[in-house]
């Protein structure tokens, strides 16, 4: 009971970060659901709690999504993150805890190379970030410090670049956990889990809303990277726990 108090007020925080800076609810939810269930759990688990939070952001900014970019996107996005949930299923416990920390670690050096550099892209340069994200979406989870600078370099911003993002990594989270029921990896136990989680994820986001206008980025930019160190740390120092 402890760990879903725990795992629950994570996610309504989690939820109003992601709502408000477009990612960061994979970050500070999976190092406890980890901790909580154990990694071959805690993703798929987190990929369910992920699909309603996009729902949410959806339905919350629908009338601004952008629909070119969600289909060059998505359309390369959901095989690759398919091929990417099959990868992960096939690698040890201790060799995912280190991936994700690893990745996590990263992502914060390669998150402001991509954004010092002011990038532009086009339509069919985004497809091919959606093949790429899509990919290691299905292996570790979360790219959401990725995928943003790829929207934003687009040209999105504010409401269209939420609910086209949010749009968008709904079509590559239902693809994963499509493959992950298909493989046998998502019983129904664990899609109940997942349900719950992404019930505090959806009324964090509805909560962000209110407050995406009258907030900076900037703030939560900081955040972000700390969310993504401390979340690297975790992962790795159980892969270093439980390697023999």
């Amino acid at each position: 009971m402890e760990a879903y108090v725990l795992v629950l007020l994570v996610g309504l925080a989690a939820g109003v970060v992601s709502g408000i800076i477009g990612t960061g609810s994979s970050i500070m939810l999976l190092p406890v659901l980890v901790l909580a269930f154990g990694p071959k759990q805690a993703v798929p688990i987190m990929a369910v709690a992920a699909v309603m939070a996009n729902v949410a952001r959806v339905v919350a900014w629908r009338r601004e999504i952008n629909w070119r970019a969600f289909a060059a996107y998505s359309l390369t996005g959901v095989p690759a993150a398919a091929l990417g949930a099959r990868t992960l299923l096939e690698l040890p416990v201790t060799m995912i805890n280190a991936g994700l920390g690893l990745f996590f670690l990263l992502m914060i050096p390669v998150r402001y190379a991509f954004k010092s550099r002011l990038y532009r892209i086009r339509l069919w340069q985004l497809a091919i970030c959606g093949a790429v994200i899509g990919f290691l979406t299905g292996l570790v989870l979360s790219t959401g410090p990725l995928s943003v600078p790829a929207f934003t370099a687009y040209g999105l911003v504010k409401g269209a670049f939420l609910s086209t993002e949010a749009a968008s990594s709904l079509a590559i989270y239902l693809s994963k956990i499509a493959t992950f029921r298909e493989l046998g990896a998502l019983p129904v136990g664990m899609v109940i889990q997942g349900i719950i989680v992404g019930a505090s994820l959806t009324l964090g986001t509805f909560v962000a809303k209110a407050m995406v206008q009258r907030m900076k980025v900037a703030t939560f930019q900081y955040v972000l990277d700390l969310l993504l160190f401390v979340s690297g740390v975790s992962m790795l120092w159980a892969a270093w726990v439980q390697s023999p």
